[in-house]
C-alpha cells in the first residue's frame, strides 16, 4: 500500500509511479508526461542543491505560466526549499520588493529577464540568477531525499492587502496538501479531468489546480489569454471540463465574448469562482450560456485558502451566498464584541481548519492581526489557532453565509456602513454594464461618499442609471456619480483593484 503523501512534492512522485505516461502539462505545442514532468522536477532539485540550497531555503520562481514554472514547483520543494512564485506581469523593481522581503537565494528565470533582474537586485543579499531556458538537458541524477515533514513550509505566496506593500503568506506542506484534497473532494476530480489554467500560479487557487490535477494523474492545459474568446477556443480544443476564475473572467465571458454562445462545450463539466462574489446577474448569464455546465461559487483567502464553497443546486435559489465551509473546515461569524452572531446579524468570519495559513513572512504583528486564539474554545479545551479572515458575513436559520464586506472596505457615509456590493448588485441589474465597481471616497460632509465606476455596454445616460438605482435602494446608498470607464484596473491575479481605484480618485481630495 502506498504511503499517503505528506510532502509536495510526493504528489508529483506517486503520480509518475502509476500514470507515467499519461500527459501531465500541455502548454502550447509542447507537452508532457508525468515521467517528464518528474525528470525535470529533479533535475531543477539537483540544480538546486549543487546551488547550495539548504533546508527552507527560499527561491523565486519569475516565470511566465509554463511548463518551466510547473517543474520548479515541485523540484524546488524536492530539494527541501521553499517557492516563492512571482507574477511575471510584476516589474523588476516590484520582484526586488518580493526577493528581498522573503531572503531569496535563488531566482529562477528566463534569459530575457536575468539583466533587468540583476539591475534591479544590486545592493540586496547575494542571490544566484538562473535562466531555466539556458540549462543543458541532462539525465535525471539521484537524490537523496530531503528531509522534512508536513508541518514544514513549503511556499510563500505574496499577497496585496488594503495598505502597504505584499506581504507573504507563509503556507505547509500539510497546508497544500489539505487544499488539494479538500476541493479534489468537493469538485469530484478524478484522473479523466482536463483543467484549464488561467490563473496565475503565484495566486492560491491557480496553485492549487495544479496540485489538484497533479493529485489525481490529470491534465492541466496552460493558457496566458487575452481576449474570452482564446479562453473560449480553448475548452473546445482540449475538451476541457473544469475552469476556475475570478470576477474579472466572467464579466469578459459573458459580456465581450460573443463565440461564447455560438460554441458548444459539451465537455466543460464545471466552472469555479473565486477571488470576490459574481453579481448575481452574471451568474444568470453563465447559467443561461452554459446550461449544461456545473458552477461553484467560492469564497477564501490566501492566509487560509478556501473557506466556503456553494453547491451547484443551490446557485438558483441562493445566487448571492458564499455557501457553507468546505469540507474538514469549520466557519463562525464572530461580532465585534466577540459573540456568535445570531442568523442575520453581520459578524467576521473565522476560518477553522488544517488549511489555516502559518501567518506572514517576518511579520508577527501582521500574523497576530489575523491568526488567534479560537474564540470559544479555551486552551484547555484543545485550544487552537484560527484566521479572522477581516471580512464581515451574515448567516441565515440554514446555515448558508452571505458576504457583506471587507470589514475594512465597507463605505462609511453619514453615519451609515455600507456593502459596496449590494450597490454593485444594483447596477449590475440594470443590464447596461459589463462591470461596475463600487468606492467610497472622502467626503468633507459625509464622510465618504459613494461613488460608482463601470464598463458600459453600450451608451449609457448616467442620470438614468442613478434615477433607476434610487428606486432600489435607500438614499444614502445611490452613487453621488456614475464614472464610465474603458476598462477597470485589476491586480496581477485578475481581481479588480479596488485599492487603486480609490487612490487614483483619493489624490488631492
Amino acid at each position: 500500500m502506498t504511503a499517503p503523501p505528506y510532502l509536495l512534492h510526493h504528489l508529483l512522485e506517486q503520480a509518475a509511479a502509476s500514470g507515467a505516461e499519461r500527459i501531465a502539462v500541455v502548454d502550447g505545442d509542447r507537452q508532457a508526461t508525468y515521467a517528464d514532468l518528474l525528470a525535470a522536477a529533479r533535475r531543477c532539485a539537483r540544480l538546486c542543491r549543487d546551488e547550495g540550497l539548504a533546508r527552507g531555503d527560499r527561491v523565486a520562481i519569475f516565470l511566465p505560466k509554463s511548463l518551466e514554472e510547473c517543474w520548479a514547483i515541485f523540484g524546488i520543494a524536492m530539494a527541501g526549499g521553499v517557492f516563492v512564485p512571482v507574477n511575471s506581469l510584476l516589474k523588476p523593481a516590484q520582484v526586488r520588493h518580493i526577493v528581498a522581503d522573503c531572503g531569496a537565494r535563488i531566482v529562477l528565470t528566463l534569459s530575457d529577464q536575468v539583466g533587468a533582474l540583476a539591475e534591479a537586485f544590486a545592493g540586496l543579499h547575494d542571490i544566484r540568477i538562473i535562466a531555466v531556458d539556458a540549462l543543458p538537458e541532462q539525465e535525471p541524477a539521484e537524490l537523496p531525499p530531503a528531509a522534512g515533514i508536513g508541518e514544514d513550509l513549503a511556499a510563500i505566496l505574496y499577497t496585496s492587502g488594503s495598505t502597504g506593500r505584499p506581504k507573504g503568506v507563509m503556507l505547509s506542506h500539510r497546508n497544500l496538501l489539505a487544499g488539494t484534497r479538500i476541493v479534489r473532494t468537493y469538485l469530484g476530480i478524478t484522473e479523466d479531468e482536463r483543467i484549464l489554467s488561467v490563473l496565475p500560479f503565484s495566486f492560491d487557487y491557480g496553485l492549487n489546480q495544479l496540485l489538484t490535477a497533479v493529485e489525481q494523474r490529470a491534465r492541466i492545459v496552460l493558457l496566458t489569454f487575452q481576449f474570452g474568446a482564446d479562453i473560449v477556443k480553448a475548452i473546445a480544443t482540449h475538451g476541457i471540463t473544469g475552469l476556475a476564475g475570478v470576477p474579472t473572467i466572467w464579466a469578459i465571458l459573458t459580456r465581450a465574448t460573443p463565440i461564447l454562445a455560438k460554441t458548444p462545450l459539451p465537455t466543460l463539466r464545471y466552472i469555479t469562482n473565486s477571488g470576490g462574489a459574481v453579481p448575481s446577474e452574471t451568474v444568470a448569464r453563465l447559467r443561461e450560456k452554459l446550461p449544461g455546465t456545473r458552477i461553484f461559487l467560492m469564497y477564501g483567502l490566501t492566509e487560509a485558502f478556501r473557506s466556503t464553497f456553494l453547491p451547484p443546486e443551490e446557485v438558483e435559489r441562493r445566487p448571492t451566498s458564499i455557501g457553507k465551509a468546505i469540507p474538514e473546515c469549520e466557519m463562525l461569524v464572530v461580532t465585534a464584541d466577540g459573540r456568535r452572531a445570531a442568523p442575520g446579524e453581520p459578524g467576521i468570519l473565522v476560518h477553522r481548519g488544517p488549511t489555516v495559513s502559518l501567518g506572514y513572512w517576518n511579520r508577527p504583528d501582521a500574523t497576530a492581526e489575523v491568526l488567534r486564539p479560537h474564540p470559544f474554545r479555551p486552551a484547555v479545551e484543545g485550544g487552537e489557532t484560527v484566521c479572522f479572515s477581516g471580512d464581515l458575513v451574515t448567516e441565515d436559520a440554514e446555515g448558508f453565509l452571505y458576504f457583506v464586506a471587507r470589514n475594512d472596505a465597507m463605505i462609511k457615509s453619514s453615519g451609515h456602513r455600507i456593502s459596496p456590493t449590494e450597490v454593485e448588485e444594483c447596477l449590475m441589474a440594470m443590464g447596461h454594464f459589463q462591470q461596475v465597481a463600487v468606492i467610497g471616497l472622502p467626503d468633507p460632509f459625509a464622510g465618504q461618499k459613494v461613488h460608482a465606476v463601470a464598463v458600459a455596454l453600450g451608451q449609457v445616460d448616467g442620470a438614468a442609471v442613478l434615477q433607476a438605482a434610487a428606486a432600489e435602494l435607500p438614499p444614502y446608498m445611490v452613487p453621488r456619480e456614475l464614472e464610465l470607464v474603458a476598462s477597470l484596473p485589476v491586480t496581477p491575479n485578475g481581481k479588480v483593484d479596488y485599492v487603486g481605484l480609490v487612490r487614483e480618485r483619493s489624490h488631492g481630495a
